[in-house]
């Protein structure tokens, strides 16, 4: 039986049902998601020890280097046939890029951001800020720091799972770059340390509204910084 509509909206000729399976994830993996929806299921219809899937998802961020887009796409704006269009610039780098980043971009190590437990998950649990500290892997520059996620299916006998990172097969939901103000010089084995706060949009809760601040003392640069991007 298929029955068409709004899981808020509709009525099953069962009570309770044995497994829920949605593909709600979006870019940055709660962008646009249909977590909300999957929560609301979880709670009305899903009986005690059944299953979700996928059940347990993870977020994850690295640094990179992107001379080339940023000189061509964000630095543009500084001069632009002798005028400073600035302004402009500053509009454009609060806007997170999606696209697909090349795995030897990365000039840090993987750190975890937000780990999802699907049956354990609730509405207010979209809005969290963590901590995140990333080592350089080689002398480089970084000029934005991008996340991604891990989708995980735990249960059964065969656990399962994919990834979105730079480092894997490509997915429909490329990676989220959030581009920096300015580049920052880092040596291999220094620190890159920060915050990511999320949360929903006041407007429209599948709209995000992401902070991220960030502190490097180095050997060449010491300097810190707080972005404000939107996901729209």
């Amino acid at each position: 039986t298929v029955i068409k509509g709004k899981v808020e909206e509709i009525t099953l000729p069962v009570d309770k049902v044995d497994v829920i399976v949605s593909e709600w994830m979006g870019y940055f993996l709660f962008y646009e998601s249909m977590l909300d929806t999957v929560i609301y299921s979880r709670d009305k219809w899903l009986k005690p020890g059944g299953v979700m899937l996928p059940d347990y998802l993870t977020l994850n961020l690295v640094g990179i280097e992107d001379a080339e887009y940023k000189n061509e796409k964000l630095n543009f704006w500084d001069n632009v046939y002798g005028f400073s269009m600035k302004c402009i610039k500053d509009v454009a780098i609060q806007e997170p890029l999606v696209d697909v980043v090349e795995a030897q971009q990365v000039c840090t190590d993987v750190r975890l951001l937000r780990e999802c437990k699907v049956p354990e998950y609730s509405v207010e649990d979209c809005t969290f800020t963590c901590p995140f500290e990333l080592t350089a892997k080689r002398n480089d520059y970084i000029h934005a720091l991008v996340a991604y996620f891990d989708t995980f299916f735990t249960t059964g006998h065969k656990p399962t799972k994919f990834s979105t990172g730079p480092e894997h097969q490509q997915t429909h939901w490329k990676q989220t770059v959030f581009y920096l103000d300015h580049e920052i010089t880092i040596c291999e084995g220094e620190k890159l340390t920060g915050t990511l706060a999320c949360k929903p949009n006041a407007t429209n809760r599948r709209d995000l509204d992401i902070t991220i601040t960030y502190e490097h003392n180095g050997k060449w640069q010491q300097t810190k910084g707080s972005m404000e991007y939107k996901m729209r």
